[in-house]
């Protein structure tokens, strides 16, 4: 994840051509785009250089992105920086305003030369691609990325790591590993998703002084499911707060659903029903007695809020516990072999799309191939088409999880949440997160407000242990709920506050 946390970045987020739509909107704006995103990054290059000492390497591509690289090194040279400017394309082949900048640099006495060597830099600027890279990159520009890679010194990338496509996040040959990304009119999924975080370093965003905009795609924020943060009445009761139940654990597998059934606990559901697929399942959990373990049959009557497939296999007895969960009336989570068995089974998607009360999908990148009938590949080639394209034909709320997890709704709203990290590649974590939405659910939460508070409430609370010296390495799922309650009450109390006008502290 970046070190720019979700606060600090402005929400919006472009995909390339709705980008170059905006690009078409201001062009005619002064001082100009280009101008603007030169004088906002030359900025955060003098921040970063420190007391101006050593040299500034700056390498520029082709197009417009290395146009800016041009009027960050003509600003940079301007106040004091000692500059070599690296260009190799044609300057009769640059675009129109790229070409200008260039032509700039030189008027003021700047000096072009056509390939760098390795050298004793303060700073490296990568103005070579953003987000205008098609291809994987091979030939000059990947030696050139390689070499810049192997720099000790800071790395600025100007929009988009070169060699990261900015509307997925993958890697297109070899892309530049950057200390830091200043990123320009909005962020870009590519920056948010797949490899993107691990190459984009310290993230800010630099809005050139545009309107807000109004696209479909947002970074989730706490902001989003606000309205469920509300304190508890003294007067009430565990009837007030719901009943979620959990349907999985079969033979072999009790703990995936003991793990998302205490994270109901913890996330604040008033009862929590397990029904184990395991006949010889245990009838009460040791660790957590408050649990109600019982055969899976008539949960869906005793429940206002209900999930499947944590550790519930395949099998027919489970198809069958599908079959009937699909006719329940309140909002469904379907998570793991759920998921799978709608995948496979076509008569259960109809039964999907065609339920009237609110589905919830959670799959993980495979499970979303086998939804959609497509190759893994092709899920992680552009993560929020794919959630998108799951939204709609599923007619549900779709969390695609990964680095970057991506929520989509069938109106083609789509969110990239930005909490948690690399502790979360755990087993059962997933299964922690389904509990987690369960419980908002059982508690009244509408069904958009609790997938989003779900995965961010998730992964802040991984980041909140990591944060504390508890993983990533070796954090597990059991570890994640109790982290989860306290961040959960903490949001609270900081709404209340903030709705009242008075101040909160905490950790969080």
């Amino acid at each position: 994840m970046s070190a720019v946390g979700a606060h600090s970045l402005a929400g919006v987020i472009l995909r390339a051509a709705e980008v170059r739509e905006v690009e078409r909107q201001y062009a005619n704006l002064q001082p100009a785009l280009m101008e603007r995103a030169g004088q906002a990054a030359a900025e955060r290059a003098q921040a970063l250089l420190v007391d101006k000492q050593g040299c500034v390497l700056v390498l520029a591509g082709p197009g417009n992105n290395g146009g800016d690289g041009f009027v960050v090194a003509r600003l940079l040279r301007a106040a004091g920086c000692d500059v070599v400017m690296v260009c190799a394309a044609d300057e009769t082949r640059m675009p129109a305003d790229a070409r200008a900048a260039r032509l700039a640099w030189q008027a003021a006495g700047g000096q072009t030369v056509t390939d760098f060597l390795g050298g004793q830099w303060g700073l490296a600027i990568d103005a070579l691609f953003g987000i205008g890279l098609t291809r994987p990159l091979e030939g000059r520009y990947a030696d050139w990325i390689a070499r810049l890679n192997a720099l000790s010194c800071p790395v600025l990338s100007l929009d988009v790591p070169s060699g990261i496509d900015s509307d997925s996040g993958r890697v297109m040959g070899v892309a530049v590993r950057a200390t830091h990304t200043s990123s320009f009119i909005a962020l870009k999924p590519g920056l948010l998703t797949l490899d993107g975080p691990d190459h984009c370093g310290e993230l800010a965003l630099h809005a050139l002084d545009l309107p807000p905009s109004s696209a479909e795609g947002r970074v989730l924020e706490r902001a989003h499911f606000a309205q469920g943060l509300r304190p508890r009445a003294a007067n009430s009761h565990k009837g007030s707060y719901g009943q979620a139940g959990v349907i999985g654990g079969a033979a072999g597998m009790l703990g995936a659903a003991l793990l998302a059934a205490r994270a109901c606990l913890y996330g604040g559901a008033g009862r929590v029903y397990v029904g184990l697929l395991d006949l010889q399942a245990p009838t009460v959990d040791g660790m957590q007695p408050e649990l109600m373990l019982r055969p899976p049959g008539d949960l869906h009557l005793l429940c206002n809020a209900l999930a499947l497939g944590p550790g519930m296999g395949q099998s027919e007895v489970a198809g069958q516990q599908l079959r009937r969960a699909l006719g329940f009336s309140g909002p469904l989570v379907l998570d793991a072999d759920a998921l799978n068995l709608v995948a496979s089974t076509p008569t259960l998607q109809t039964m999907l799309t065609q339920r009237e009360s609110p589905t919830l999908l959670t799959p993980h990148p495979a499970e979303a191939a086998r939804l959609m009938q497509c190759a893994l590949a092709e899920v992680q080639s552009d993560r929020v088409t794919m959630c998108c394209a799951l939204a709609r034909r599923y007619r549900a709320h779709v969390l695609l999880k990964g680095a970057g997890s991506i929520v989509a709704f069938p109106d083609g709203r789509w969110f990239i949440n930005l909490t948690g990290n690399a502790g979360l590649a755990s087993a059962g974590s997933g299964d922690v997160l389904t509990g987690l939405l369960t419980a908002l659910l059982a508690q009244g939460w509408s069904a958009e407000a609790a997938l989003l508070g779900a995965v961010h409430l998730h992964g802040a609370a991984a980041d909140e242990l990591v944060s504390h010296g508890v993983g990533p390495v070796g954090l597990t799922a059991g570890e994640l709920a109790p982290a989860a309650r306290r961040l959960l009450n903490q949001w609270v109390a900081a709404e209340q506050a903030r709705s009242r006008g008075t101040s909160f502290s905490s950790h969080d």
